[in-house]
């Protein structure tokens, strides 16, 4: 079993590239400035060199993630180079888990070898659809077809730890229609599923298309009976569903969760590089500039920065110990297991049932939360608690 700990941290770089900006994307992404890569791979470096300065060498890292947007532009001596930088700077355990999210149509056979010959070790595909027709409107620049060529690759590169993100809820997407794309994720042999329900931020063409009756509306119900039935699959598949929205492979000896997610999710500490990153760490939460260039601006023009608070911050907000509860809460309860009373007790020195008594005895009422196995071990979410979530998380925030 993976160990988790307030000693060790995470670390997440944002590249935010894209060679054509998704329909449905609402993420700190930007399209046609690949000219730019060079420019922001030094800033990245600089910013690693700036923030950690006496630290250098002595924070204990056991995940590594590279995000975006889309890091396989990054040419694959760019992401070596970085990796020997992360590597010269943190204490990096000897089995981190070191991701690249990737797009299919950006891959190639040498690529993959060139970067997994780097360190990186998992690797984390942008399938969303196995189908041509959805990936056009998600405006996707790869086919179905490229997923399983590149997911080939990845093998033969050595890569034994491989993710495919699947989107549901699509515009005119039936039951069907997502029972294909299911079957199709899980013939590829993957150790990792992530299936996210489509969210639509009012600015985006797609959103737009759906006000124009060029795409029909989404229907909420339909996409419940999206991720009903994409549990009882995998379930049956032999995947274990640990998070809301992820699952994993079960097999023997080894533990195929995402251990990077988990750091989020167990609210532990991490740090965030590049422009739009978020932070958590020493009972700060930090948000870097978003724009490329006021990024690059400002970490060109910076001197050393004061942990956990780098050159290019924007905002930087104080955790207290109340609002830190409230948060490993609202982020625990995304896992299966939901939230340890042990392990609360043991960070904060005081009962969950005693500081949230009130919460947890109203969504209890409700049957969206329940003990676990036994009374005051810890609370989780019922099967029908993961359809009302966000009903849930809003008890613990003010």
């Amino acid at each position: 079993m993976v160990k988790f700990g307030m000693d060790l941290y995470s670390l997440y770089f944002h590249i935010p590239f894209c060679e054509r900006r998704c329909n449905y994307c609402d993420f700190n992404t930007y399209a046609g400035v690949q000219n730019r890569i060079p420019q922001y791979m030094n800033a990245l470096r600089q910013e690693v060199t700036s923030l950690m300065g006496d630290r250098r060498g002595e924070i204990p890292v056991h995940t590594v993630y590279l995000g975006g947007g889309t890091p396989s532009l990054i040419p694959a001596d760019e992401l070596r180079n970085l990796l020997i930088l992360i590597r010269d700077h943190f204490n990096v355990c000897e089995e981190a888990e070191i991701t690249l999210e990737a797009n299919p149509g950006t891959l190639s056979p040498d690529y993959l070898q060139q970067i997994r010959q780097a360190g990186f070790n998992r690797l984390s595909l942008g399938m969303q659809s196995a189908s041509d027709r959805e990936l056009k409107i998600l405006g996707r620049i790869h086919k179905a077809t490229d997923v399983f060529e590149s997911l080939a690759w990845a093998r033969s590169a050595g890569f034994d730890n491989v993710s495919l993100d699947l989107i549901y809820g699509l515009p005119g997407q039936s039951l069907g229609d997502w029972q294909i794309n299911l079957e199709a994720a899980l013939r590829a042999a993957p150790e990792h599923l992530s299936l996210y329900a489509l969210t639509l931020e009012p600015h985006v063409p797609m959103a737009r298309w759906i006000e124009q009756d060029r795409l029909p509306a989404q229907d909420d119900d339909l996409s419940a009976d999206m991720y009903e039935l994409a549990t009882d699959t995998l379930d049956a598949a032999g995947f274990a569903q640990y998070e809301i929205s992820n699952w994993a492979r079960k097999e023997a000896g080894r533990d195929l969760r995402s251990r990077h997610n988990l750091q989020y999710w167990l609210n532990q500490p991490y740090l965030g590089f590049g422009a739009g990153a978020h932070g958590y760490a020493d009972g700060f939460r930090t948000e870097n500039l978003s724009r490329i260039l006021a990024y690059m601006q400002r970490i060109f023009s910076s001197q050393q920065a004061e942990f956990p608070c780098g050159p290019a911050l924007k905002t930087a907000t104080r955790i207290d110990r109340h609002r830190e509860m409230q948060e490993t809460m609202m982020l625990g309860l995304r896992l299966q297991q939901g939230v340890s009373a042990e392990r609360f007790e043991a960070r904060f020195g005081v009962s969950m049932f005693n500081v949230f008594e009130k919460e947890i005895a109203q969504v209890t009422g409700l049957d969206l939360i329940e003990e676990y196995p036994a009374p005051g071990q810890g609370v989780h979410l019922t099967r029908r608690g993961r359809f009302l979530s966000n009903v849930v998380f809003r008890q613990f925030v003010d």
